[in-house]
């Protein structure tokens, strides 16, 4: 501006404006003692006092930077996500390029590396020009200063409230504040004094702005340039320089800023080579480089869960919302809370990028998320046994939490596997996912697998039924699925999920002591409210209980860790803003189960499994559990290895409808036979990678009962009643098996199965047996003395079966027998009238056994013995 055009107000103005740069010219003299423009005693001492009375202590903090969130691929980290209020990444020295160390100190600062924070040539050439001026309209800012201002910009962006963050923005870049000015002035001899050059250059290369939310120089290099501050040549360097003072006129956001910025960055570089710090080679180049869309590759930042990796948005999001958890970020949840807002962590997870898209994919080609007749949801999510890693998590709704996606139903900002405070999901009923609860009670207080229940559909009055607390009351109308009916064993009620069979169990037992073994497994209410246990039909899992599938993961994990329960965890390390690694989410493990109980529910649970689609078939041993709300609203399958265990979920969001009346197709699958579609790819995957061992045995006891009873002795021989009575007086059933041969009175019982003396399942059935009588003993003829023809045909008659046994001569009596030894006769009369008195007897029986008039069973041999003249 002319001075002939300067207004009076104005010439007023640069009169104060003189006086004041005066004052402070004295003041910087004193305090710097240098004697080199002549004050005034008055001005200078007035001065000073001002001058001495400002703060003079400031630090250089870090600054707010980006975080960034590490899944594993291929067995190595894989960054996923960059989550920041600014973005911003700071370098280290040697890690920024010369050029750009050189067009920092020649653009804004040719005398930094003389001057002790403020310049105080510059200053009074300032004090000149605003004089000029009639105004404030050059302040001799050394990058010492613009490092001062920057601080308090900071300072001020990081205030919460609204309000008083833009006042205390205002008041840092107050372009006419003689205030800020003197204030800035006094803080940069502060850091001049602490700090090295070197310092305060590199803090101010990391913490200035280069346009919207870009800050530091790493970041606008990757923005605008997709490279780094190290590789940044003079034209780029320049060109990023240039925008420092006025990024809304020079930022290279935006190409109408081109031609400014180039304007910029030339004199940059002329002063660059002025300096020495260019050779006439680079600063030709340099300066042929042109600004525009063919230098300019410019890189939106991708920030937020909603910009992460395609198969990493929910797991970001329940990343982000578990900061608080994380103790290697700070003693309280508000001091780690502060620390990841003001950034720099690299977060190092347990997410399996590769099993993770196979779930994605899985869970997005069988459950759409453009369903649009119901709010239809899935989502499936697997915890590694024996550590509480989570390996996948995934769902059918893309995570956005913009506002215009909440009317979207493709899309959501709810993680459906994961609690309220980790996602806002509400949780859903779990159905029969529950009742492996009900049977690890029941092992647990000594009864066993082969133990028979009711399975007749019935009423309950709810005081059968024991709590902790005290009697219930009411009644529970109770069905089952299929309609089941009769009795069944523990574990064939468990392999057909029948409801009546569980309701009988906990009738038998307490509530408090089955929701105790599912609590003790780390199930709970989404919101993280305890088990409502005291409505018996929780142990179906169709009460008010609605729990996450992630809970579910944890919980059959257990059970598969033989009875040790692994809190879930997803942070593997922490690399904090200074390079050095912190520990991520400790293993938190605990004894919940007797592994011997775990062991025998694995075995009933093995059964179902091997009825599932979900089932992969894949020779790894595998256990489960089904779950089906009433009408089918919510639907699971679990499966769970010695490695991982997976729960998967498909039901209504919002809404009832039932799943098995509505297909995506128009027939089968039905959306109820939808999860084993899911789960099966998904299982199959983990089980290639992880494995899977033989389950432990089952112990003896388990399967009859540890108090089993024997089957009674003294039911055989008594009547059909009286071996009934004697059974239910045990707790057994009774079956009539029918007739037996025996030689037992008729209608007597004469044997059972199991046989008297058996330890058998308290409920099981006896057959027992009765006797015929065909086998009670008959008086056997007397034949002896009769031909051998004669003889069998008696005996025959009678209904024995005949051996002949041969008895020579010789042996007919003593007498002969001793005439034999002397010579006197050989006793083998041949009938042929050779003079033994036995020659007729030849061919008649001698000899019988049994003997004629004893009883032997009918059937049974008699042996005759027939006189031969030679055996």
């Amino acid at each position: 501006m002319s001075a002939q055009k300067t207004k009076p107000a104005g010439i007023l103005g640069a009169i104060a404006g003189l006086f004041g740069f005066s004052a402070l010219a004295g003041v910087l003299v004193t305090v710097m003692v240098t004697p080199a423009i002549a004050i005034t005693g008055m001005t200078a001492s007035t001065s000073i006092s001002i001058f001495e009375n400002l703060p003079n202590f400031i630090e250089l903090n870090r600054q707010v930077e980006r975080n960034t969130i590490y899944a594993m691929q291929d067995g190595k980290p894989k960054k996923i996500a960059t989550i920041f209020q600014q973005n911003r990444e700071e370098v280290g020295w040697d890690q920024i390029s010369e050029h750009a160390k050189n067009a920092l100190t020649s653009g804004e600062d040719r005398r930094f590396y003389e001057h002790g924070g403020v310049d105080v040539a510059a200053v009074v050439r300032a004090a000149v020009g605003n004089t000029v001026s009639g105004g404030i309209q050059s302040g001799a800012s050394t990058l010492t200063m613009q490092l001062v201002k920057n601080i308090f910009v900071q300072q001020a962006l990081e205030i919460e409230d609204a309000e008083e963050r833009k006042a205390a923005y205002q008041e840092a870049i107050d372009p006419e504040g003689f205030d800020r000015k003197l204030r800035e002035m006094r803080l940069a001899i502060s850091l001049e004094k602490k700090y090295s050059k070197q310092e305060i250059l590199l803090a101010y290369l990391n913490i200035a702005g280069f346009g919207g939310n870009t800050y530091g120089i790493e970041a606008a290099a990757e923005r605008y340039y997709k490279t780094t501050a190290a590789k940044l040549t003079p034209a780029q360097a320049a060109s990023l320089i240039a925008i420092v003072q006025y990024p809304g006129l020079r930022s290279l956001d935006d190409p109408e800023h081109y031609g400014p910025n180039q304007e910029r960055r030339d004199q940059i570089l002329t002063r660059m080579l002025q300096d020495k710090k260019l050779t006439q080679e680079e600063y030709d180049e340099a300066i042929a480089t042109p600004v525009d869309e063919t230098t300019v590759t410019l890189r939106n930042p991708s920030n937020g869960c909603r910009s992460a990796h395609e198969y990493g948005r929910q797991w970001c999001d329940y990343i982000r919302k578990s900061i608080e958890d994380l103790e290697s970020l700070g003693a309280t949840p508000e001091e780690r809370a502060a620390n990841w807002a003001r950034g720099g962590y690299k977060i190092y997870t347990s997410l399996d990028l590769n099993l993770n898209k196979i779930a994605q994919d899985s869970v997005w080609a069988n459950a759409n998320g453009r369903e649009d007749r119901f709010r239809l949801g899935a989502a499936s999510t697997s915890v590694e046994v024996g550590t509480g890693w989570i390996i996948t998590m995934a769902q059918n709704k893309t995570f956005d939490d913009s506002p215009e996606a909440a009317d979207q139903w493709t899309k959501s900002a709810v993680n459906f596997n994961t609690d309220k405070a980790y996602g806002g999901s509400n949780g859903f009923r779990p159905g029969s996912t529950m009742k492996p609860f009900t049977l690890l009670a029941w092992l647990k207080a000594g009864r066993g697998l082969n133990e028979v229940v009711d399975a007749n559909e019935k009423t309950y009055d709810l005081t059968e039924f024991k709590h902790c607390e005290g009697p219930l009351g009411g009644v529970w109308e109770l069905g089952n699925d299929a309609g089941e009916s009769g009795s069944r064993t523990v574990v064939d009620g468990t392999v057909g999920s029948v409801n009546i069979v569980f309701a009988e169990m906990a009738k038998q037992l307490n509530l408090c002591d089955i929701s105790g073994i599912a609590e003790s497994l780390g199930v709970h209410s989404a919101n993280g409210a305890e088990l409502k246990d005291q409505n018996p039909s929780f142990i179906l899992g169709s009460s008010d209980d609605n729990v996450a599938p992630l809970t579910m993961a944890a919980a059959y994990a257990a059970i598969a860790n033989k009875g040790v329960y692994c809190e879930p965890r997803a942070v593997v390390k922490i690399i904090d803003p200074q390079g050095e690694e912190l520990p991520g989410q400790k293993k938190d493990c605990r004894e919940a189960l007797d592994p011997a109980v775990a062991a025998a529910g694995i075995y009933a649970m093995q059964r179902a499994m091997a009825n599932y689609g979900a089932n992969p078939g894949d020779g790894i041993p595998i256990f489960g559990k089904t779950g089906t709300t009433d009408d089918a609203i919510q639907t699971w399958v679990m499966g769970a290895t010695t490695k991982v265990a997976t729960a998967t979920w498909v039901g209504n969001i919002s809404g009832e409808q039932n799943l098995r009346r509505i297909s995506a197709t128009g027939y089968w699958p039905f959306y109820a036979d939808v999860r084993h579609q899911i789960a099966q790819p998904i299982i199959r995957a983990i089980n290639a990678k992880y494995g899977g061992d033989q389950f432990p045995a089952v112990e003896p006891k388990f399967f009859n009962g540890a108090n089993a009873p024997r089957v009674p002795g003294g039911i055989i021989g008594s009547s059909l009643d009286g071996a009934r009575a004697a059974l239910a007086a045990v707790g057994l059933g009774f079956n009539h098996g029918g007739e037996v041969d025996s030689d037992m009175p008729v209608g007597t019982v004469a044997a059972s199965n199991p046989a008297p003396g058996s330890r058998v399942a308290l409920g099981s059935t006896v057959t027992v047996y009765t006797s015929n009588g065909s086998q009670i003993g008959v008086e056997v003829p007397d034949v002896v003395g009769q031909s051998f023809d004669d003889a069998r045909g008696t005996l025959s008659g009678a209904g024995f079966e005949v051996r002949e046994v041969c008895v020579p001569a010789d042996r007919g009596d003593e007498d002969e027998d001793e005439d034999d030894e002397n010579g006197n006769g050989n006793g083998n009369g041949n009938g042929n009238g050779n003079g033994n008195d036995n020659d007729g007897d030849f061919g008649r029986v001698v000899a019988q056994n049994p003997g004629g008039g004893e009883t032997a069973k009918p059937g049974s041999r008699v042996d005759v013995g027939v006189l031969r003249e030679s055996c």
